[in-house]
Formats: C-alpha cells, structure tokens, sequence
C-alpha cells in the first residue's frame, strides 16, 4: 500500500457518504477553502479511491452541493437555538431577534464554510449550475421554515404571516452582505457589525421586549 494512503474499508452507503462530507468539511477549513482542495485528496482521506468518491458525489459540483445540505443548513437551526438555554430561546415563545444573533455568532466560527456558501451562491447564478434551484428557491424555503417557530413577536406586527415576511428577507438580505463585507479586507468583526443592523430591522421601542 502507497504510503499516505489510508486502509481501505467497505462501509454503509449513508455512513461512508457522512464521512465524505465530514472530511471534506474538515480540509476545508483547515487549507481555508475549497479551492486547493482536489478529490484526490478528499478520496485519500476518506480511505476510498477518486472513482469510489465518484461515486457517492458524481463530481466536484456533487460534492459542493453535499456540503452545503448536510452540513451547512444543519447546523445554527432554530431548533439548535431553541436547544441553546440561551436568552430568547424558550421553545415555546423564541425571540426572532435573538435566533438571528445566535446565527450570526455561529457563522463567525465556520469561516471557511461561510466563504464556500457565498462562492457558490454567487455561481449559482447559472442555471446550469447543481445549486440554481437550491438558491433560487431559498428565501421561499427558509421562510417556510421559520414560519413552523411559534416566534414571540411585538403586539403591534400582528401575526407571524402577515406581517413578518419582509423582516425576514430584510434580515437574510442583510445578513449576506455583512458577511461578503466580512469576508474581505480590511477586517470587520461580523457580531458587532451585525448589531448594528439589527438595531435598523428592529427598531426600539418596537422590538425591545422581543429581542
């Protein structure tokens, strides 16, 4: 066996796909992104030869799309939030302000996640592209999503479906510009800018009960 290459081992389908994407995660963030990473050195990794990855991921815009279902919507849930004990997370009455802070702090830890999230969104303007539909349908699908929270929210919006909507794509719009700000140079801290913006999508007195 070639030295540096790993024991190969039959596993699972889901388990070997799990460690595929779990590996893959792991170079990226520790080379700083997806670009000097081939498959080659995924597959060496893993354990499995480039054919064998193939396999699970049919190529390098599989693996992409892999990374950004199960790893990069799977973490930093409202769910994750509701099962935080932090402030405005009580299950039964969360404060949508608070998620979004809790968001933000969690994306400031996967840098390296968040920068492949922002290329590939950027790409996925073509509609050749394995993600198009994913992005193009995202603030319908990430809406849907929130609406299932029974959010705490000022008196005065009304209901959660009527009125919260253009909040929350304000707040996602916003959020994905602090982010390719942050991304670039020179250095902003993105919980602090992000406070900023909050105070502007939730203004007092309005919100100061419910953040």
């Amino acid at each position: 066996m070639a030295q540096g290459t790993k024991k190969r081992i039959r596993k699972d389908p889901e388990e070997r796909k799990r460690e595929i994407v779990e590996v893959t995660a792991r170079l990226v963030t520790e080379r700083g992104g997806f670009n000097g990473l081939s498959l080659k050195d995924i597959a060496q990794e893993v354990g499995i030869s480039q054919p064998g990855l193939l396999h699970y991921v049919g190529n390098r815009e599989g693996l992409l799309s892999l990374l950004v279902t199960d790893i990069y919507d799977t973490s930093g849930t409202p769910a994750d939030f509701m099962a935080s004990g932090l402030p405005g997370s009580d299950p039964d009455g969360p404060f949508f302000p608070a998620y979004l802070r809790f968001l933000v702090r969690h994306n400031a830890q996967r840098r390296s996640l968040v920068r492949l999230y922002m290329v590939l969104e950027t790409e996925a303007f073509n509609p050749e592209h394995p993600l198009y539909d994913y992005f193009l349908h995202r603030p319908d699908s990430v809406w849907e999503k929130y609406s299932e929270i029974p959010w705490r929210i000022p008196p005065h919006m009304g209901s959660w479906d009527a009125n919260m909507r253009p909040i929350v794509r304000r707040s996602l719009e916003a959020m994905d510009g602090i982010q390719l700000r942050w991304l670039r140079e020179p250095p902003i801290d993105l919980v602090d800018e992000w406070v900023t913006f909050e105070r502007m999508i939730f203004p007092s007195p309005l919100w100061d009960l419910y953040r």
